[in-house]
């Protein structure tokens, strides 16, 4: 079964709040799931800049949910992430955080949404 190829979320340009959503699970629906496939990061500044995402509760992040934790993406590059085949996310799952420089970064995610 094939889903529909989308841009899940993004691009959002990423603050020093590590509990910011970044993305709220499936468009909300129980009757949807998203296979997160691949996310960018983009710096737009001149010096390299730090992200942190975890994968969890909206507005929260605990430890033990993290899934980059101060990650280095260096001056004026982007810097893809890939999961392969695919991160199931349900309309229960969020991604959180932010970035160790407000406003450098800003990061975008793409893959395909699901029926179930």
């Amino acid at each position: 079964m094939a889903g529909t190829l989308k841009r899940l979320f993004g691009p959002v340009t990423l603050s020093t709040t590590l509990t910011t959503n970044i993305y709220a699970g499936a468009s909300g629906s129980a009757l949807l799931y998203d296979s997160l496939k691949q996310i960018n990061i983009a710096n737009r500044t001149g010096s390299a800049a730090t992200f942190t995402i975890f994968l969890g509760a909206t507005g929260a992040n605990a430890a033990g949910t993290e899934m980059y934790i101060a990650v280095s993406v260096p001056a004026n590059t982007t810097t893809p992430y890939t999961f392969y085949p695919g991160l199931k996310l349900v309309s229960t799952d969020f991604l959180v955080g932010g970035s160790g420089t407000a406003t450098a970064l800003t990061i975008t995610g793409f893959g395909e949404q699901f029926a179930v």
